[in-house]
């Protein structure tokens, strides 16, 4: 039986082909997600070691967890560099913010103007608590409406220094003229496994923002940005 031989061969030789395609395809897109993933955290490692003091308008504090409020050793760490940039006369106005979990009797943004006033010695007139925003980029929303009819078109971005990348990008894209000052003391200054989680983690977060959650128009225009 020649024919139905010859006919099975191009069977076989079409299904292996087939298989070797979707081989190839799959490898391909493993490969191409791996050095997006690997470009991405290089960006997260190299700018959580920028430091820009250039004067601005505001320096935006981004909340963290508050105990009662009291917040928390994360939450001092970013506080206490925002007063430090403060008193060195980048900014005149400090902006926190953050809302409550439920059942929460304070905010982060309140507990985080309390502690610059009674810890720092900030003057109370010189602190805007934005008392809702429950993630990074509902923080920056709230920010833009906050600024807005303020006038505040500029920002040094207080955070910890691997979620700088993300809190900045998240910022840009709501019109801000924007850089980083990102703390470099306290809790998220952990062991090397923890770094290398934290790269990790902000990497994923990144990209989802990138993928998912930024405007698909790109950033906003008009009023921060030229």
């Amino acid at each position: 039986m020649p024919f139905l031989q010859r006919a099975g061969r191009a069977v076989s030789g079409t299904f292996f082909g087939v298989l070797l395609s979707v081989f190839y395809l799959i490898f391909g897109a493993v490969l191409c997600a791996a050095i997006i993933s690997a470009g991405t955290a290089f960006q997260v490692w190299a700018h959580a070691r920028a430091d820009d003091r250039t004067g601005a308008d505001t320096i935006f504090v981004l909340g963290a967890a508050q105990y009662d409020g009291v917040p928390s050793k994360w939450f001092q760490s970013r506080l206490d560099h925002a007063a430090e940039l403060y008193r060195q006369g980048v900014a005149p106005t400090i902006v926190t913010v953050g809302g409550n979990q439920p059942g929460d009797r304070f905010t982060e943004a309140a507990s985080g103007r309390e502690y610059l006033v009674e810890h720092q010695g900030v003057p109370p007139q010189a602190i805007v608590a934005i008392e809702r925003g429950s993630d990074t980029l509902t923080s920056a929303q709230a920010f833009k409406e906050e600024a807005q009819p303020r006038g505040w078109v500029s920002s040094v971005v207080v955070t910890d220094s691997n979620h700088s990348l993300r809190a900045l990008r998240m910022v840009e894209d709501e019109g801000f003229d924007a850089w980083s000052s990102p703390t470099r003391t306290g809790p998220s200054y952990g062991t090397r496994t923890e770094q290398v989680q934290s790269i990790v983690r902000e990497t994923g977060g990144l990209l989802y923002y990138e993928v998912w959650e930024r405007r698909a128009d790109g950033p906003a225009k008009g009023w921060g940005h030229a």
